[in-house]
């Protein structure tokens, strides 16, 4: 497939079939997370799977969301600060290399005919403690993973997103890039 395409497939899907995802799907997804580069290589990423029921309702009560209730799995990306590497002005890049990883999950599980959301306005403390993450392990987001019960808007980036000339800089910082 053709990468433009697959980033046009790829949206934040909020209503999702009750089917379960096949496990070598899930290995797919989860393999190809792992393939994301990282400052250093030094993977400071962990995830961690929910499909069982009660796992499900406790995970899910850390978001307000109801959508959430009809994603058959949900993956929590979490973060090993711990593990990562730190720039010269003590940046850490934990968040970055997970964004990265989680980025490469959502397009491979596109790719299959899976749907993805980033959920990151959840309840972290509660999610961590119902997880038992150990100290320097973050969770960062919520990936619920399944067959979408609708299709994505292929067309809504042309209305979505930004122009191109507002995004784009030569040289030096400015507001216009490309002249009309």
């Amino acid at each position: 497939m053709d990468f433009q395409k697959l980033a046009r497939r790829r949206y934040s899907c909020r209503n999702y079939l009750n089917q379960p995802v096949e496990d070598e799907k899930v290995v797919h997804v989860l393999d190809t997370a792992r393939l994301a580069p990282s400052a250093k290589n030094l993977q400071p990423w962990h995830f961690v799977v929910i499909e069982d029921p009660d796992s499900l309702a406790k995970i899910r009560s850390c978001y307000a969301g109801e959508w959430l209730n009809t994603a058959p799995m949900i993956i929590v990306a979490c973060g090993d600060h711990k593990g990562a590497w730190y720039r010269l002005d003590g940046k850490n890049h934990t968040d970055i290399d997970l964004a990265i990883a989680i980025d490469h999950l959502t397009l491979a599980a596109t790719d299959i005919g899976l749907a993805t959301c980033w959920i990151c306005n959840f309840n972290v403390m509660k999610c961590a403690k119902i997880l038992q993450l150990p100290e320097g392990v973050e969770p960062i987001a919520m990936i619920p993973l399944g067959y979408p019960a609708d299709h994505p808007d292929t067309s809504r980036h042309n209305i979505k997103r930004k122009k191109l000339d507002e995004l784009v800089h030569k040289r030096k910082f400015y507001y216009k890039y490309f002249k009309r």
